[in-house]
């Protein structure tokens, strides 16, 4: 199955290295090929395969490390 990118409304986030703490989280995560995290629009883009990661599995990661998502566009 081919890959699928999910943009997500990022809560919380106050400044870049937030975004760079985000950003390595989501990369070492299973199933995520890549994250990339747009400090100045709070959002990330995140290139996942869904056959081993959900949407609703990012979303717990990112919560866990105390951030929040508000907006998720798939």
């Amino acid at each position: 199955m081919e890959e699928k990118k999910v943009i997500m409304q990022l809560e919380n986030l106050s400044c870049p290295d937030c975004a760079m703490k985000i950003a390595m989280v989501l990369r070492n995560s299973k199933g995520v090929s890549n994250a990339e995290v747009l400090y100045t629009s709070s959002k990330v883009k995140v290139v996942y395969d869904p056959e081993v990661t959900k949407v609703e599995n990012i979303v717990k990661l990112i919560e866990s490390i105390g951030y929040g998502v508000k907006d998720i566009k798939q």
